[in-house]
């Protein structure tokens, strides 16, 4: 099959061609010709298949065939939501590439750069909007943009989304669009888990459901495996991985921002060129550091779950999960990176005691007992599952009981403290205890000779 027996306009062929592409992928040949039809789509499909491709070009075949509001001030017609800013720029960048040939107006908005260009050429009109969630609800809020008569509604990688705490601001961007049922919403996803099920009949109207891989499951061409080995030594293996195996471009996950600056900064040390990148990096810092590893300036790109999401790279041969995701379906969207569109890649997984039971999920989501493999000096297959009840008494030693001080002692019992707050010393203890006795006082002893004479 090529995009020709697709039924795709003149205009549309010439520009996929242009980006050398002829044969449409398996998510490409079920989504376009459903979405072309008109109903809502439900898809299940990883990154890597073409499904950007598989909702952009039929969304512009759609507007393409459907005369635009006649409003003086033009409103929006399709609006694309995704996840993160690196997500939206690709999915834009898309948009732009595939209707380069035709009369929209196209746009990309996300938070951490100025909001004025983007009201100046919302001002202008705009057919197509690619946003994240966040920044989209701004100019809602503030009604410079007009989403009252939108006709395509797209929810690219929801689940990311959902996991990400974006879905309150979903729910109030759509209280400004028109109903379920007077638009067409099309909702794709790499996992499919309850939550999005319930979003899905929440938001979709009958929607056609269209799965091009098993639920949850990785891809056939990623070679994965993993090092079992103790928590302090995964540094110095990672490190020799990437020499002994003349890595040249590899992308390692951490779980925390500072973690992955921390580990950019020591492979760099290592003699390894790295950088990190995360959510508190500024935009700019985030697109030199990527355009600098697809160049191969820099060896490793160190990345959180977040920062990751979006990240277009071709041919990417190597990812390492330094530290496993606490939730089993991001280590579907991390390997997710390598083995695009048919091609080959290794995942790689560095895995300490405490990190088994995330492991054991992982498996059981992805239903494959992944390999494990020993490196001699580094690895073992004797780590031990630590909890953190066993962690805190290994190798801990017990603090000395501390002294309770007399004045916390007191404070706790409801004694009022002695004058001053200070405790009477050990050498005056004859007279502290005379004076603490009835009628011990200075004064009444001298009240009482008074009488004895």
């Amino acid at each position: 099959m090529t995009f020709e027996n697709l039924g795709l306009s003149a205009e549309v062929l010439q520009s996929l061609h242009k980006q050398g592409y002829r044969t449409p992928t398996p998510i490409q040949q079920q989504a376009i010709p459903a979405i072309m039809e008109g109903v809502d789509v439900l898809g299940a499909a990883q990154t890597g298949t073409g499904k950007t491709a598989g909702f952009t070009v039929p969304l512009l075949e759609n507007l393409l065939r459907t005369p635009g509001s006649k409003k003086k001030r033009r409103s929006v017609r399709a609006l694309i939501l995704t996840p993160t800013r690196e997500l939206a720029a690709q999915v834009g960048e898309s948009v732009r590439q595939y209707g380069r040939n035709l009369p929209f107006k196209t746009m990309t908005m996300f938070g951490g750069v100025s909001i004025n260009p983007q009201y100046m050429k919302l001002r202008g009109g705009v057919d197509i909007i690619t946003a994240t969630p966040g920044r989209l609800l701004d100019h809602a809020n503030q009604r410079t943009v007009n989403l009252s008569e939108l006709e395509i509604l797209v929810l690219d990688e929801a689940d990311r989304m959902l996991d990400m705490g974006f879905i309150h601001d979903i729910r109030k961007i759509m209280r400004f669009l028109p109903e379920p049922g007077q638009r067409q919403t099309l909702l794709f996803s790499a996992t499919f888990s309850k939550e999005i099920k319930q979003l899905s009949n929440q938001m979709l109207h009958r929607p056609r459901l269209i799965e091009v891989a098993p639920q949850n499951r990785t891809a056939d061409k990623i070679v994965q495996k993993v090092h079992l080995l103790e928590k302090g030594r995964k540094r110095a293996l990672l490190t020799h991985l990437i020499k002994e195996n003349d890595w040249q471009q590899v992308l390692v996950f951490t779980r925390t921002k500072h973690g992955a600056n921390r580990l950019a900064t020591q492979l760099t040390q290592d003699g390894i060129l790295s950088a990190a990148i995360h959510g508190n990096k500024s935009q700019g810092a985030r697109t030199k550091a990527l355009a600098e590893f697809k160049q191969g300036n820099v060896k490793v790109l160190v990345a959180t779950d977040i920062a990751a999401r979006g990240l277009d790279i071709d041919q990417l041969p190597q990812v390492v999960n330094f530290e496993l995701p606490n939730v089993p379906e991001d280590y579907v969207h991390r390997i997710g990176r390598t083995a695009r569109a048919g091609r080959s890649g290794e995942a790689t997984s560095l895995v300490s005691g405490e990190e088994l039971d995330y492991l054991q999920s992982i498996e059981k989501l992805v239903q494959l007992r992944i390999p494990r493999v020993e490196i001699h000096g580094f690895t073992s297959e004797n780590i031990v599952r630590l909890t953190p009840e066993s962690r805190e008494s290994l190798g801990k030693k017990k603090r000395p009981r501390r002294r309770a001080n007399p004045k916390t002692v007191e404070a706790k019992s409801g004694v009022k403290p002695k004058r001053g707050g200070r405790t009477p010393s050990p050498k005056n203890k004859k007279s502290a205890g005379n004076r603490n006795q009835p009628g011990g006082s200075s004064k009444k002893r001298r009240a009482d000779k008074k009488k004895a004479a």
